[in-house]
């Protein structure tokens, strides 16, 4: 190969997610560089959201959307008119009154401010998740909110746009359920919440059955204690659902209402869902095997009797154990390890490099209102390709105790978010061991040190031919501009960014995109062929997050959408 010829490059699958691999072959031999793995720095981004960030979901235009629950009545954003027009005078009355206060804000990450929305309803401890358009679709929520429905979007950038509510209800009850975005149909199942024990369509499958029947939800029921709220779901690449309650989990066949696995139960007493609240991330999926080997990890959770105990006022240790298991192909075992700590209410979140972020929670109790002590302040690190033993890194400690109802995500520039903490029944300040937290922090991994600037890819830019977005195993251009020759792998990662709340990321979902080709421009430019996913069961169709990682650092992302051939 001549020195100054096209170079070429031989793309290559590893690691996990959906991330694109892109081996360089050069003339001379490349530098090859090491993936950071430091101890990342803390951001205190504004002292006051106005509202607890109970539940935080990024949208496609940027902004960031939190929310909490009207029965705290007070937020720390006071309104001076309700949204019907008539003025909030300050009086006893109307101090009590939750019209008088914003109880959602929209958060924009490019001018660092909120502004409040209308959201009148109670969605406390509710589950959502965003169709392909970028419409956030909120589910459930306490007393008269536990069967509504609220959206907000598609909007533009700086339309305003608000909540609306559905005219349609849900058919059962939806407290502290879940939600997953199914492959088909913009449709979103909305599985549990207390006292139900069923799972549901919005929109419905049909006029004649509203609500299915799980017994799997009733049998993980501890009773008073319940270890089976939010259930833990993630969208395997069949199109089935796995669901895990309590300590067990099955993989079902929601189209024939079948349970068609029963995994076996997760080593080790103690429970991971609420209160006990553990959290869980499917491992990024990967072109490598085609997809077709999936991964669920699942950590932390509190002990046995932990929901008793914290009622008296004795906080039991927490669960310091991870559970993998292959839920693919025909054998299945939880593989587990431990973290460097005890932690619950913690939250998982994949970054771009394909690494697990485990930020967030208490290393006593359980979930609820002061249930809980010992705030986890060290977020961890946890590298899957390393051998046990060597998966987990412990990264540098907050100042500010994020407990229960609190929240983390991922957004494009590659920190995230933290939000939330309030282990009070309303907003408290004053007197208690964990106030109520309106500050915003964002944490910022040690990759986006200024020291990887040369090695980072800039200037993403990605084209679809002026299409509403890339057809299903169909290619498109990515374009990059890098300082110095890429390392020896360059990948790809596309991003599901989640709905969060309780320590649930629902649809989170990262995976590792096929390079075809990829050649060098002038000055620096590179051009890269990536290959779309497969199907919707593997990416269901929406927005996702690109980045661009070069040997471990990955560029700012942008938003690409998977649709399918019929959508073009």
């Amino acid at each position: 190969m001549e020195k100054h010829s096209q170079r070429l490059i031989n793309c290559i699958i590893i690691g996990a997610a959906l991330l694109l691999h892109c081996r360089i072959s050069y003339g001379a031999k490349a530098v090859v560089s090491h993936s950071p793995e430091g101890k990342g720095t803390w951001n205190l981004l504004l002292n006051d959201t106005g509202v607890v960030g109970v539940h935080m979901a990024l949208t496609r235009w940027n902004t960031v959307i939190l929310f909490d629950r009207s029965g705290s009545v007070r937020s720390g954003y006071q309104l001076r008119h309700r949204f019907n027009g008539t003025r909030c005078k300050g009086t006893r009355d109307d101090m009590s009154d939750p019209a008088c206060f914003a109880h959602s804000v929209e958060y924009s990450i490019s001018n660092n401010s909120v502004r409040y929305l209308n959201l009148m309803s109670d969605t406390f401890s509710s589950s959502g998740s965003i169709l392909s358009n970028g419409t956030i679709v909120q589910s459930g929520g306490f007393g008269d909110a536990s069967t509504r429905i609220h959206y907000i979007g598609p909007c533009t950038s700086g339309d305003g746009c608000d909540w609306n509510l559905d005219k349609k209800h849900l058919a059962e009850k939806r407290w502290y359920a879940s939600s997953q975005l199914l492959p088909t149909d913009d449709r979103i199942i909305v599985v549990g919440g207390r006292g139900s024990f069923s799972y549901e369509f919005v929109p419905k499958m049909s006029t004649n059955r509203n609500a299915f029947h799980l017994s799997f939800l009733q049998k993980t029921n501890d009773g008073n204690e319940g270890n089976n709220l939010y259930p833990i779901v993630h969208l395997s690449v069949d199109g089935k659902l796995f669901i895990f309650a309590n300590r067990d989990s099955v993989l079902f066949n929601y189209k024939q209402n079948k349970v068609e696995k029963k995994f076996p139960r997760i080593p080790g007493l103690g429970s991971r869902s609420y209160p006990s609240t553990g959290s869980s991330v499917m491992l990024p999926l990967d072109q490598k095997d085609g997809f077709r080997v999936v991964e669920v990890m699942i950590c932390g959770g509190a002990a046995s009797g932990a929901n008793a105990a914290a009622r008296q006022g004795k906080f039991l240790t927490a669960l310091n154990s991870c559970g993998r298991m292959v839920i693919s192909g025909n054998k299945h075992r939880w593989k587990m390890e431990n973290m460097p700590g005890p932690r619950l209410m913690n939250d998982m979140v994949l970054l771009p490099t394909g690494h697990v972020l485990i930020i967030n929670g208490a290393k006593r109790g359980c979930s609820g209102w002061g249930n809980a002590a010992g705030p986890a302040l060290e977020p961890y690190l946890y590298n899957p390709k390393k051998i046990v033993g060597r998966r987990f890194t412990v990264l540098k400690s907050t100042k500010i105790a994020r407990m229960y109802q609190s929240s983390a995500i991922l957004v494009p520039d590659g920190s995230v978010l933290v939000a939330g903490s309030n282990p009070n029944d309303q907003y408290t300040y004053k007197n208690v061991s964990h106030p109520t937290e309106l500050r915003l922090q964002a944490f910022m991994p040690d990759y986006m040190g200024k020291e990887y600037s040369h090695q980072r890819p800039h200037n993403v830019s990605i084209d679809i031919k002026g299409k509403e977005g890339v057809v299903y195993g169909h290619e498109f251009l990515v374009r990059f501009l890098m300082e110095s020759q890429p390392g020896e792998y360059l990948a790809f990662s596309a991003y599901a960014p989640p709905f969060t709340t309780h320590s649930q990321s629902m649809n989170q979902r990262l995976l590792r995109l096929r390079c075809t080709r990829i050649i060098s421009d002038a000055n620096g430019w590179w051009n890269a062929t990536v290959e779309a996913p497969p199907s919707a069961n593997v990416a269901p169709s929406g927005f996702y997050l690109l980045s661009v990682v070069n040997e471990g650092i990955p560029s700012i992302s942008e938003w690409v959408k998977f649709i399918h051939a019929d959508s073009t």
